[in-house]
């Protein structure tokens, strides 16, 4: 066997050392980690050798992840438990649950109208792999087993891919028993690239949890659910209401759609974490509590303030690049986010002794055209108050802006905080400004285990799903019902080290494409904080 290669294992362990660790005898699967995805056991089990020696035993699923408690066996004639950890408690518990719930377990999507967007690793919503189908058959299948190793096989194989790490701690967490379950609604059909930003936040913090060894030992389960239009988010909310294993939902936008199934979710006392009914209030120590506020009672009131200031941040920033501000304002009618911001930021630059040269919905204008005549007509900023199904005409905004005699200074909300923007706007991208709720930092530990777990930097949507599901899961795992979570949420949920910029209803961080090698795979530009 090779010491740093490809190893085997059967699941019966080769010398007595191993030999009450493990799951059992399974078909014999290849690894290339120090623990044998299948059944938990590390690699020297598969070693004939009977020699005493010090082992850690870690994570049966191969997770190499710093910061959780090991196991210290000594093998000397008797073995010494010097430490209890996540290691031994994920062995055991799946020692106990080779095939938990096996013939009760009831996918979420069973009986849902919307079957067929709604996931817990029964099929794939995002990109399609050879390994990603064959575990979601196995999934389906029951055979928990072999689901494990293939989602497991998966992630290695692209650890970008948050569904497949969902999965994995999905399938893990059947398998354990008696599972917290929430849901994530994401827009996959509409802006994929959104939509996996905002899953590594949720799968980054599930993954934290579930490897923490959990009061009770439950697992956190998360049902992905795509919402590809507005017209179908209220028929969804109306699936996992009447899921009763949901114990909360993250996710929707600010459209008619999402507040619509928002409304249904309050009406059925389940907590809904969303842009239009959640408050982050800064507590003045690095920490923060997050707090459902009902539709009723503030009513567009959030995402209100928080665009207010990011049209005040951007109309000061427009003040320090031209000592007389002229702005075209580009936007979509068809958002109400676009519509909101347009104004708001108005409001702001007139406070800045700007001026507002041209407004241009691009839904129905040329927007090549009408940035050329905006230049004629004076103006030296390009606001791109757009929604991000509009990143396209941003691009071509921008393309035909670098063709100009005098380029405008561009700048953003940010729903335009995409990578197809860096990848396709190539040159004409660059020095664009936008204003983000988070940026990377120097020294961030979040952004640098982020990075770390998804292979190159994260986004703001991205850390701040992880911030609201840390919230989520806080409120879970304390209470059993959905009432008693909702009323925890209502009454403001304190969660540790928030990603969330505390001061964002005061000047929101802005963000600049500069050159870099740390962007999307295609683009040679990054973003980067504004000092």
């Amino acid at each position: 066997m090779n010491p740093k290669g490809e190893w085997t294992c059967d699941g019966v362990p080769k010398n007595d050392a191993y030999s009450s660790q493990g799951t059992g005898p399974h078909p014999p699967h290849q690894n290339t980690g120090p623990d044998c995805a299948v059944c938990g056991l590390p690699r020297e089990a598969m070693e004939t050798s009977k020699k005493s020696k010090t082992t850690v035993v870690s994570n049966p699923i191969g997770s190499s992840k710093p910061g959780l408690v090991p196991i210290l066996l000594a093998v000397v004639g008797v073995i010494l438990l010097l430490g209890v950890g996540f290691g031994l408690y994920r062995v055991v518990a799946t020692r106990n649950n080779n095939v938990s719930d096996s013939g009760t377990t009831e996918f979420v999507s069973s009986n849902a109208v919307n079957e067929s967007l709604i996931s817990q690793g029964e099929k794939v919503l995002l990109e399609v792999t050879p390994a990603k189908s064959s575990a979601a058959l196995a999934f389906t299948s029951k055979d928990w087993l072999e689901a494990i190793a293939l989602y497991q096989q998966a992630t290695d194989s692209d650890p970008n891919d948050p569904e497949s790490k969902i999965y994995l701690n999905n399938t893990q967490a059947i398998q354990a028993g008696n599972p917290l379950t929430i849901a994530a609604v994401v827009p996959i059909s509409s802006s994929s690239d959104t939509a996996k930003e905002i899953l590594r936040g949720v799968a980054q913090a599930q993954d934290e949890f579930n490897s923490s060894a959990p009061p009770g030992g439950r697992l956190l389960q998360v049902a992905i659910v795509n919402d590809p239009e507005p017209t179908k988010s209220a028929t969804l909310a109306q699936d996992l209401v009447q899921s009763p294993n949901i114990l909360g939902v993250l996710g929707h936008g600010i459209d008619s759609g999402s507040r619509q199934a928002i409304a249904i979710y309050e009406q059925n006392n389940l907590a809904v974490l969303s842009p239009v009914s959640t408050s982050i209030t800064p507590s003045g120590d690095g920490n923060s509590t997050v707090k459902t506020i009902p539709q009723t009672e503030k009513t567009g009131e959030l995402l209100g303030n928080y665009l207010q200031t990011v049209g005040i941040t951007l109309a000061k920033y427009a003040n320090t690049q031209q000592s007389s501000p002229a702005a075209v304002v580009f936007f979509n009618s068809d958002s109400p986010y676009s519509e909101l911001l347009k104004r708001e930021f108005i409001n702001a630059l007139s406070q800045q002794n700007g001026r507002v040269v041209k407004e241009v919905d691009v839904t129905t204008a040329d927007v090549a055209t009408e940035i050329n005549a905006a230049s004629q007509a004076g103006a030296n900023i390009a606001m791109l108050a757009l929604s991000k199904n509009k990143v396209n005409q941003a691009v071509e905004l921008a393309q035909a802006n670098a063709n100009l005699p005098q380029p405008l200074t561009l700048i953003g909300g940010d729903e335009l905080y995409n990578p197809t923007i860096l990848v396709e706007g190539g040159d004409a991208i660059a020095n664009i400004v936008l204003a983000v709720p988070w940026r990377s930092q120097p020294n961030d530990p979040f952004a640098a285990d982020a990075a770390n777990i998804w292979k190159g930097r994260v986004s703001w949507r991205t850390a701040t799903a992880y911030d609201a599901t840390q919230a989520l899961i806080q409120a879970i795992s304390q209470n059993s019902t959905r009432e008693a979570v909702s009323q925890q949420l209502a009454s403001g949920i304190p969660i540790e080290g928030t990603n969330t910029e505390a001061n964002v209803l005061e000047e929101v961080p802005l963000v600049q494409a500069t050159p870099g090698t740390q962007g999307p795979p295609g683009s040679k530009y990054q973003f980067d904080p504004v000092p």
